[in-house]
């Protein structure tokens, strides 16, 4: 079978090259204060006031976030986003997507993720 969706953005997932994205309402992460997957999870507990029990895993990081989404629709916006995880093995990253891919599909709120890449002025 072919997956015809193959190589596509997901809806959930915008890329972009703009720079100085002004999105309502989203919350806003550095992409050169998320270079680790602490420093990510770190970054992300304090601007969505996340649970103290957040943990260091993956796992722990569906779970809360998940919990936020049961209060409605959540809209991150990464800025720099080409240095989101580059401390971290390859491989985080995608762990990183395949978790907001999976809260995105299933929450039963809306999950948006704005990756802007432009370098910073």
């Amino acid at each position: 079978m072919v997956d015809e969706h193959a190589g596509r953005v997901p809806d959930w997932l915008i890329v972009c090259h703009d720079g100085g994205l002004d999105v309502p309402g989203a919350v806003v992460l550095a992409g050169a204060s998320t270079r680790t997957r602490a420093s990510l999870f770190a970054a992300l507990a304090a601007v969505l006031a996340l649970p103290a029990y957040l943990g260091d895993t993956w796992d722990a990081l569906s779970d809360v976030l998940r919990d936020r989404l049961d209060a409605g629709p959540l809209t991150v916006l990464i800025t720099d986003a080409g240095q989101l995880l580059t401390d971290e093995p390859t491989d985080q990253y995608g762990l990183l997507i395949a978790v907001l891919g999976d809260l995105a599909t299933s929450a039963p709120h809306p999950l948006r993720v704005i990756l802007d890449e432009a370098a910073p002025s």
